[in-house]
């Protein structure tokens, strides 16, 4: 994690005046401000630290101190909550909303999906944060979209198949084309399987299962963080998220994939499997990289491109693998 520290000389004009802004608003004297990330900081105090975040929208805001503070009285514990003591009054700088929140001291051993039993530790906090918020997505159902993967993929692939002229600058034909039939086929069993998505009860779907929102504090207990992509739809959804970030950590083997029980028991769903092979990282990628301008960016094009191809051979066999099992 990248911290900066801001001390108010010089630098950046407008976090330097977010700093005297913040002076100004706790109730406890501040001595240090580290941004984490754009609009994230790190406050500490005489006497505490806490975790500042901003949103583009009070509403926004809101949400997630409900959301927090409904999982921690219905007994999830394994998160944070947002603080309404370490400030005077709301924080609203400039537009942007701003949340006080306690913070979590990481530990010196940073979640990854590496290993078994750290991806068997996420699963199994992922499994109590659904069965915890299947009681309370009845509250939310207004308030928070529904999770649909379908239409999502769609627009995704749309675009991908729009940007091939920029693509082809980088990569040789047959690569753009057989990723995008592993997408079109993925897309056409679903279709096919559409009643799939509706069996299941609904939870509040977390939405962003990545390693950098499964946080290992310092006691050694994981941490689910984050939930600015909150939805609501079958646990699957969340489960067919993580099955994707982990694969690459576990060189596209199913085999492998099989002995992560909560994952294992869709593995004989037809349409959970047309969904495993929808290369959407891929897709996400080189969409942003197209939609943010960053073509002549060499780093970051070489980020993406080593996500494609260095495992393009072992991503192939799986998706294989998949077509073979479904038919």
């Amino acid at each position: 994690m990248k911290v900066m520290t801001i001390n108010g000389n010089g630098g950046d004009d407008y976090v330097n005046r977010l700093l005297s802004y913040f002076k100004q608003k706790f109730v406890e004297k501040i001595k240090e401000v580290s941004q984490v990330r754009e609009n994230v900081f790190i406050v500490k105090t005489i006497k505490n630290m806490y975790m500042l975040k901003g949103y583009s929208s009070n509403h926004k805001l809101k949400l997630q101190e409900v959301f927090t503070a409904t999982l921690r009285n219905e007994g999830f514990n394994h998160s944070y909550i947002f603080l309404q003591e370490p400030i005077k009054e709301p924080l609203i700088f400039e537009g942007t909303y701003f949340g006080c929140m306690e913070y979590i001291e990481p530990g010196k051993r940073p979640f990854t999906f590496q290993s078994y039993k750290s991806r068997m530790e996420g699963l199994e906090l992922l499994e109590e944060f659904h069965q915890t918020t299947a009681l309370i997505a009845p509250r939310y159902r207004t308030l928070i979209p529904i999770g649909d993967i379908q239409e999502k993929w769609k627009e995704r692939i749309h675009t991908f198949s729009k940007n091939t002229y920029y693509l082809r600058y980088f990569l040789k034909e047959h690569f753009i084309y057989e990723i995008l039939d592993w997408g079109n086929w993925s897309l056409s069993g679903l279709n096919e399987k559409s009643a799939f998505f509706s069996q299941e009860p609904d939870v509040i779907l977390h939405g962003d299962v990545a390693h950098h929102n499964f946080l290992r504090e310092k006691s050694g207990d994981l941490k689910l963080i984050d939930f600015d992509l909150i939805s609501i739809g079958p646990e699957y959804l969340d489960i067919l998220q993580y099955a994707n970030r982990i694969l690459p950590s576990i060189d596209w083997s199913f085999d492998f994939l099989v002995k992560h029980k909560q994952i294992n028991k869709y593995l004989n769903e037809k349409p959970f499997l047309y969904a495993l092979a929808y290369p959407t990282d891929i897709y996400r990628e080189w969409n942003r990289l197209i939609r943010e301008k960053n073509l002549t960016d060499t780093y970051k094009c070489k980020q993406v491109m080593e996500l494609m191809l260095e495992q393009f051979y072992l991503r192939r066999k799986f998706v294989l693998k998949l077509q073979e099992l479904v038919k």
